[in-house]
């Protein structure tokens, strides 16, 4: 094979890489602050790309559709935080995983409801639509660098949040010890809140920049949270750093496994997960 196709695949699961990202950060923050074993994660990332498809058929733009979609998949975190998550502070994790199962099928229902079970695609706006010459006979989409290079900025940004704003201090401290910030004053409900819904937030956008890539179907974001969780314990739990490494660790093995291990592909991911693990049970930067 062409070098440039493996570097292709490069390309490709470190796209993958990023928006796994995306999906497992709001998760490391949803259990490492708040301790909930959130479920229906994978959810938020199927109703993001359906209110893309929804409101991209409506606008006829992409980028129309995702700056109307991000404020509404913000309600809608909160709604289900209040309404739902909010009873789960003080309960056993049995508790936790039962309710954010039942979040799924009610998200699943109302998909079902709304948008029907069809497959649905997102157009890729032309501005957007062409490819990168790599070689005489391949080129890369233009589009799939635009999802990294989104991604790579929204990362920057979640840096920037977490480690230099007294949001994030917030956040840090909740993480570290949540006795105390209550102790301190803080209001621990709004900051419950504001995480939920910023991981709720980023779960669908992860899910509107795919859209046009994968397709829009029931069940678009159940496979993505199994890996967005094996992501989570490679990283470390609680570890926005560990979200981005793991992250990109499984995005070019799961790549790179389809491609050289075919036969061997699915066990790829667990593999690498397995090995981190037994050299670092807490996860590459999860706390000892």
């Amino acid at each position: 094979m062409e070098s440039s196709f493996y570097f292709i695949q490069l390309l490709n699961g470190i796209q993958y890489g990023f928006l796994l990202f995306l999906m497992a950060s709001g998760l490391t923050l949803i259990f490492g602050i708040m301790g909930i074993i959130n479920l229906a994660h994978g959810a938020f990332y199927m109703i993001g790309a359906y209110l893309c498809y929804w409101l991209t058929g409506i606008t006829g733009n992409l980028f129309t559709g995702i700056l109307l979609a991000i404020p509404l998949s913000i309600l809608f975190g909160y709604a289900v935080e209040r309404l739902a998550i909010s009873y789960l502070y003080q309960r056993d994790h049995l508790y936790q995983v039962l309710l954010t199962y039942a979040l799924i099928l009610i998200a699943n229902e109302l998909q079902s409801i709304l948008w029907g079970n069809d497959v649905h695609s997102v157009p890729i706006p032309e501005l957007l639509s062409g490819s990168v010459q790599l070689t005489e006979n391949q080129a890369y989409p233009v589009y799939r660098l635009f999802i990294s290079a989104t991604c790579i900025s929204l990362a920057v940004v979640m840096y920037w949040v977490i480690q230099k704003t007294r949001l994030g201090m917030t956040i840090r401290a909740g993480a570290s010890n949540r006795e105390m910030v209550q102790a301190l004053g803080i209001n621990i409900n709004w900051l419950f809140a504001v995480v939920f819904s910023m991981g709720a937030a980023l779960a669908a956008f992860a899910g509107m920049l795919a859209a046009p890539v994968n397709t829009v179907y029931p069940g678009i974001g159940d496979n993505i949270l199994i890996i967005s969780f094996v992501v989570v314990v490679i990283g470390g739990i609680g570890s926005i750093k560990g979200a981005f490494i793991g992250a990109l660790l499984i995005g070019l093995a799961d790549t790179f496994g389809k491609v050289l291990l075919p036969e061997m592909a699915s066990m790829v991911v667990y593999t690498l997960m397995a090995a981190v693990l037994f050299w670092r049970p807490q996860g590459l930067f999860g706390k000892v």
